[in-house]
């Protein structure tokens, strides 16, 4: 690494300290040549992922694409801006574990119902019906059933939990 303001090669760290929540690691160096000091951030590379869309166009994964439909989702609603980044979070780390180049984007959408179902029933239903293009009153009632067979009514902390361990019975029966 150069050192910004001569070029010099030579320099030494004089600070290391956590960064960006943990994500990241900030140095103070100091130049030898000409004993400027300037800080530098290191952070481990990113693997890149890509969402296969339905007419299959590629796009890199994006958190905050996917944390910004969930806070149009959930307008207007007690859902707090920290479980929402908290979801979406989940919903990375799950894709990024579970995928190694490509996702589908069905795989990241029903990942955002899921997490939205949890957090508020009625959010679930707004993303639900623009992502599966509902056409009718029906699939709103089929929705609306749904939440209310798995026990969604009201938001409460174990609701993630219950819908995963619904999903992992249903898919082992």
């Amino acid at each position: 690494m150069r050192c910004p303001f001569c070029g010099s090669e030579e320099h030494h760290v004089l600070d290391s300290r956590p960064a960006r929540g943990g994500e990241a690691v900030r140095r103070r160096r100091e130049c030898e040549a000409c004993l400027r000091r300037f800080t530098t951030f290191e952070a481990p590379e990113v693997p890149r992922l890509l969402v296969v869309k339905r007419d299959g166009t590629r796009e890199e994964f994006d958190r905050e694409k996917v944390l910004r439909g969930m806070i149009v989702a959930c307008g207007k609603r007690p859902v707090s801006l920290e479980s929402l980044r908290d979801s979406a979070e989940r919903i990375e780390r799950d894709v990024y574990s579970t995928f190694e180049d490509e996702v589908p984007s069905g795989e990241v959408g029903e990942r955002v119902i899921a997490e939205l179902m949890a957090l508020d029933t009625v959010a679930y239903i707004r993303f639900a019906s623009v992502y599966r293009q509902f056409a009718s009153v029906d699939d709103f009632a089929e929705a609306l059933r749904l939440c209310a067979a798995r026990g969604f009514g009201r938001p409460n902390a174990t609701q993630y939990d219950r819908l995963v361990s619904t999903e992992a019975a249903g898919s082992t029966a």
